[in-house]
């Protein structure tokens, strides 16, 4: 198996992962810019443009698209996260042709027709209801936008109902103008294709982009704080969080394998003590997310309102006794299921396609398995108890509730059980 990155003139990389064992291939386009790239008044726009991505081009119908991409038995998706926006296709080795002529036209002649717009538009604000109407989702958003208060990263991908309706044609065109250029964009594949082909492919298909970088996103600071939406529902919602490590971080494995010992799955600490022993909630777990310039440290539970106040106490309590008594047999178990999820990763056509691609964009480098292997092997129980202390004692929580909770403990109490300050940053 063998990997190759090329770079154009326009600043454009792409980057293969041939597989020749494979009788098809995963391809995409993937964008350095997400929900956090946009102006105030373009919240939501990210996600709106993924849509409209395949409503037609000057050349393809939207029915065009489905059409010929499915009579060869392909597919094509698209999804919007906080810094990246992804089109993507899965296809036969000898319909990459197609797929990416396919990828190309959405991405450089989509015509953002009003007629589509407003429809568009439309199941959007249907999917904002669903959201608004999902509490383990309202959660969520009540949490990002609680941590990062009145920033592009604390915002919801989706928008809002005044800012999506307000979204022209005129507004779409710009942000791709601004956003969609050489040097902000990776073509990854993965599976049966040659990279010398998918290059003269791509050359072609991709021969038009800008060659000036777009603009960098608004930095991100993290606060904390605290929100409680109350509501007449049989089951609470929390979230509690820390600032976690960036993706450039030495302590981001570390992250993981931490959010992996204490609630990572059936064996962590969390799901043991609260699930297993207590009964206290169905549901809880453990994650760290990372971005660019910041991350989150979190865990979220869901749970009757009857059993709301005896949770909390136990939740912080696991949290604080992990950087005192963290050990080797919960460190090797962490450390074999990160290390099967990355190697796993190399299996997945899709998959690697999408590390391949979130590589470049972040660390501006593919990066080998190995080098993977290696730093999650290094990491050590000294790691884990130093940045436990660290996230947990030395900065602001960040507690976010949907549901009754009107007995829960706040901020100052979590902080003082914790047994240290609550510095933001």
């Amino acid at each position: 198996m063998t990997v190759r990155e090329t770079s154009l003139e326009s600043g454009l990389r792409v980057v293969t992962h041939q597989m020749d064992h494979l009788e098809s291939a995963a391809l995409g386009v993937w964008v350095g810019a997400g929900s956090r790239s946009e102006h105030e008044n373009e919240h939501g726009l990210s996600h709106l443009l993924e849509h409209m991505a395949f409503k037609g081009t000057h050349s393809r119908s939207a029915t065009d698209i489905a059409e010929e991409i499915e009579a060869v038995g392909g597919e094509v998706n698209a999804a919007t996260s906080v810094e990246t926006t992804s089109y993507y296709a899965r296809v036969l080795k000898d319909d990459v042709p197609l797929a990416l002529d396919i990828l190309s036209d959405i991405l450089s002649n989509s015509v953002f027709d009003p007629a589509e717009l407003a429809r568009e538009q439309h199941v959007i604000l249907q999917e904002i209801g669903a959201a608004m109407d999902t509490p383990e989702e309202r959660v969520y958003d009540n949490f990002a936008e609680t941590a990062f208060p009145g920033q592009p990263i604390g915002r919801t991908i989706l928008g809002t109902a005044e800012t999506v309706k307000a979204a022209g044609s005129p507004m779409l065109g710009e942000y791709l103008d601004r956003h969609y250029r050489g040097p902000g964009m990776v073509v990854a594949a993965a599976g049966s294709i040659g990279h010398d082909k998918l290059i003269d492919l791509a050359a072609e298909a991709f021969g038009n982009l800008a060659r000036e970088a777009g603009p960098a996103p608004v930095g991100a600071t993290y606060q904390g704080g605290e929100s409680r939406e109350q509501r007449d529902l049989m089951e609470t919602q929390i979230m509690l969080g820390f600032e976690g490590m960036r993706y450039g971080s030495d302590d981001f494995y570390t992250a993981q394998i931490l959010a992996a010992i204490i609630g990572g799955g059936m064996s962590s600490r969390l799901f043991q003590e609260v699930r297993e022993k207590r009964g206290l909630c169905y549901s809880i777990y453990a994650f760290h997310w990372s971005f660019a310039d910041t991350g989150v440290f979190g865990i979220h539970a869901a749970t009757g309102p009857e059993d709301v106040d005896e949770l909390m106490p136990v939740m912080i309590d696991e949290l604080a006794r992990v950087a005192e008594d963290v050990n080797e047999k919960e460190l090797k178990r962490a450390r074999a299921q990160l290390r099967a999820g990355l190697l796993m990763t190399l299996e997945s056509p899709a998959a690697r396609a999408g590390q391949l691609a979130r590589q470049l964009l972040l660390f501006g480098r593919v990066i080998p398995p190995e080098e993977l292997v290696q730093r999650v092997e290094a990491i050590s129980v000294a790691d884990l108890r130093d940045l436990a202390s660290r996230i947990f004692r030395g900065r602001a929580p960040t507690l976010a509730t949907v549901g009754p909770a009107n007995g829960m403990m706040g901020l100052d109490a979590i902080s003082a059980r914790l047994g240290g300050g609550a510095k933001s940053g």
